[in-house]
């Protein structure tokens, strides 16, 4: 009979699984950059299961607009420099919330 035994605490070490990363940059050099990640297991600050990044600033690497759910804070974004909580659905709904955060900073 094989047992197999885990190592202690290899099980809460696991890595996250890569699972998306765009970057698009614009003509005027401004950058846009989504990345997520599939957590080994869910967690009170992130229930669903996924850590996410989602960026877009100035051609200097001025941060205009950044959606993301580091742990221990949740889910939350920064717009010009003011950080507020945001309410995560789903994925298709913080893209659509990212672009369009981003749409009404470049229009102006």
């Amino acid at each position: 009979m094989l047992t197999f035994v885990l190592p202690y605490g290899m099980m809460g070490h696991m890595k996250a699984r890569f699972i998306y990363h765009e970057k698009f940059i614009y003509a005027d050099g401004a950058v846009r950059e989504m990345v997520l990640w599939q957590l080994p297991q869910k967690s009170s600050d992130r229930p669903y299961g996924l850590k996410y990044r989602l960026y877009y600033g100035l051609a200097d690497g001025t941060c205009i607009v950044r959606y993301d759910n580091d742990s221990g804070k949740g889910d939350h974004r920064h717009i010009k420099g003011q950080e507020e909580s945001y309410q995560f659905r789903d994925v298709e709904t913080l893209v659509a919330d990212f672009l369009n955060e981003i749409q009404k900073t470049r229009k102006g």
